[in-house]
């Protein structure tokens, strides 16, 4: 049976600080057992935080007076043996500022055979341990044990070892951490050094030609980037230019979305360098990029019975994206389509009116073209964004859509994904997103409206883009008066 000791008198509970009556094993407010209470100790040494270096000689005198703790009970409430804490236990100083050394050690922190199993055993002196931290200050000449700084244990950039880290540089090609900029990112995406992720090449690109420029971003909440775009320039067989923008959008509900954008914009923007040269008219060019693209979409759903065995959770529908070009060659806008990605026409003068040169593939559309609804009407409605045609395996039929077009006046083309124009819908809110100067400056300009579209929630990929169609002005017996 265990026996209680005999407890000094309390002025306060230590569990509601309420004094309690003389005599009593629990506090009459909280019931705090007052007989598990520690004895008070004759003395309380303390740890000085800011106390100076001793010198050389106050230090042999201090070693008379070393630190010692006070004795511990034989026994605790419970009969069982009291654990003794010596001072080379645990890592700290004494009151003196010195190394908790002394006659009451078990063994010295310098002798590995008797250290206690719970603590490291070291490997030098005070001054190999001082260059593995560093003070949260800057270097001074007083040093931090001067100023009485805590010491950190994080690298110092100053120590020569992580100097050494720093200046050597990685291997020619390798890719150098964003966060720590001195480790090599693995094949996985993660910094050898630090561990750190870096950002995925999709996750922001741009380009710039002379005539068109292109910038594609994740938005703010998707975790990857669904788009693609190739933007590319070639020469027609009587020497004059022409300029090729292409734009897929991933469809979120397929598998792989990310890998059929990028292979049905390289697909398309391939097949119309290959065909523009020889002279294939425009139009007929871009039908057969789609084609192209579609073509190379569907060789992605032809795998392996077993390919995705391992992940029973993933999609097993057949990967599918959109797609929306332009092409500017002989005066000439050619666009064309599957899906829901647009295309803008925005004329240099905007006191002219503006366009929308593409008609979606989507469930409101066909609810508007089919008189059923008006346009408001049907963009409200929650199935409003279903699309109704793209590239893949599974869709019902490849139906590309084409038309051309010979603005009269210069202007912008925008080509862009639902992630822009769901924040600039119509066309006059589209010119009016659309930069002043974004004839002369289309890489700034597309970078602006991914910005209006990232300012307005983000909530989707976002990629636009720009070719400006410079032309001399042909009055008003020209094609297409109204682009």
């Amino acid at each position: 049976m265990s026996q209680s000791h005999q407890q000094p008198a309390l002025s306060k509970c230590p569990g509601c600080a309420e004094p309690p009556a003389a005599g009593d094993l629990f506090c009459g407010v909280c019931g705090y057992d007052l007989s598990a209470v520690p004895p008070r100790p004759d003395d309380r040494p303390t740890m000085a935080i800011t106390v100076p270096p001793a010198a050389p000689a106050a230090e042999a005198a201090g070693a008379a007076h070393a630190v010692r703790w006070p004795a511990a009970e034989e026994t605790d409430s419970s009969d069982v043996p009291a654990p003794v804490v010596r001072p080379a236990d645990v890592p700290g100083t004494d009151s003196g500022g010195r190394p908790l050394t002394g006659p009451d050690a078990v063994s010295g922190p310098d002798t590995p055979d008797a250290a206690s199993p719970h603590e490291p055993v070291r490997t030098g002196g005070p001054e190999s341990a001082a260059a593995q931290v560093r003070h949260d200050h800057r270097a001074d000449p007083g040093g931090a044990e001067a100023a009485g700084d805590f010491t950190l244990a994080a690298p110092d950039p100053r120590a020569p070892e992580h100097t050494a880290a720093l200046a050597a540089a990685p291997a020619p090609g390798a890719k150098v951490c964003v966060a720590c900029r001195s480790g090599r990112v693995d094949p996985d995406g993660y910094c050898e050094n630090c561990g750190h992720a870096q950002p995925r090449e999709r996750d922001h690109m741009e380009q710039e030609l002379d005539a068109v420029a292109a910038v594609s971003d994740r938005g703010l909440r998707h975790h990857r980037n669904e788009d693609s775009f190739a933007v590319s320039s070639t020469a027609l067989p009587d020497g004059s230019a022409a300029v090729v923008a292409i734009v897929c959008d991933g469809v979120s509900s397929a598998s792989r979305p990310d890998e059929a954008s990028a292979a049905a914009a390289s697909a398309a923007n391939e097949a119309l360098l290959e065909s523009l040269p020889r002279g294939t008219h425009p139009q007929t060019a871009m039908h057969e990029a789609i084609v192209a693209a579609s073509e190379a979409v569907n060789a992605l759903a032809q795998e392996p019975a077993g390919a995705r065995e391992h992940d029973a959770h993933r999609h097993q529908n057949a990967p599918a994206c959109t797609l929306v070009g332009a092409i500017m060659a002989g005066g000439l806008l050619i666009v064309g389509w599957v899906g829901d990605s647009r295309v803008y026409w925005v004329p240099e003068d905007r006191t002219r009116p503006t366009a929308r040169l593409t008609e979606d593939d989507s469930w409101a559309a066909q609810m508007v073209a089919a008189g059923l609804m008006n346009e408001a009407e049907a963009y409200a409605d929650e199935r409003a964004h279903a699309i109704t045609g793209w590239l893949g395996a599974d869709a019902y039929e490849l139906e590309p859509h084409t038309a051309a077009f010979k603005p009269d006046r210069p202007g912008l083309v925008v080509v862009c994904t639902d992630g822009l124009w769901n924040y600039a819908e119509s066309a006059e809110e589209m010119a009016a997103a659309v930069p002043a100067d974004a004839q002369e400056q289309p890489l700034r300009a597309a970078r602006t409206l991914v910005g209006h579209a990232l300012d307005g929630g983000g909530h989707d990929n976002v990629t636009v883009a720009l070719l400006p169609f410079a032309v001399r002005p042909q009055g008003a017996g020209s094609a297409c008066d109204t682009v």
